[in-house]
């Protein structure tokens, strides 16, 4: 018997699949993880998630590994080689803006212990679960979402609007999007 997925995730590449399978959804207490995240999903504005997902291992590179404290020095001599990066996404407002965010992630990871502690204060510390029936009932913000992005605007934070941070939420586990009749609705 075939495993049932999230429609999203059908007949994908090998990887996009694996994604699915073992991270999308899984609740994120890392900050790293969470820096990884915020910086991937602010990529993909306007792009596909596919097109990010295979850069990965680029960005990985071009991040210093998603090191917070180290991405917050890079200056603009540093930003300006990114541009030139075929690993990544070579957007100079994108690049710019995930280290302005290394910065803000910081500040609110010394205002709040973690940055874990202040994304997950935004859920109440639980995992929403909107029980979706299929793909086309998933929503691309939500009353939380609309919140956070507007409280990570107002600390500075660049390209990260309800719809990039609704999917951060998602991918992190802070909300399970995974239809209920998906393998992984039950186990996240």
């Amino acid at each position: 018997m075939a495993i049932k997925r999230c429609q999203w995730a059908e007949g994908m590449f090998d990887e996009y699949v694996k994604y699915h399978d073992e991270e999308w959804g899984v609740p994120v207490y890392d900050d790293q993880v969470h820096f990884e995240f915020l910086i991937l999903e602010s990529a993909q504005a306007g792009l596909s998630w596919s097109t990010v997902l295979k850069k990965r291992e680029g960005y990985r590179k071009a991040f210093a590994n998603f090191d917070v404290n180290k991405v917050s020095e890079y200056d603009e001599s540093h930003i300006e080689e990114l541009t030139k990066d075929l690993g990544i996404i070579r957007n100079r407002q994108k690049i710019a803006a995930a280290v302005n965010n290394a910065n803000r992630f910081l500040e609110v990871q010394k205002e709040f212990g973690s940055f874990s502690n202040y994304i997950w204060g935004f859920v109440n510390n639980k995992t929403i679960d909107h029980e979706c029936k299929s793909s086309k009932s998933v929503p691309a913000t939500s009353p939380e979402s609309d919140l956070l992005a507007k409280d990570l605007k107002k600390r500075g934070f660049k390209f990260l609007g309800s719809t990039t941070i609704y999917a951060h939420m998602q991918a992190t586990g802070l909300i399970n999007d995974h239809t209920v009749e998906c393998f992984r609705h039950k186990q996240v």
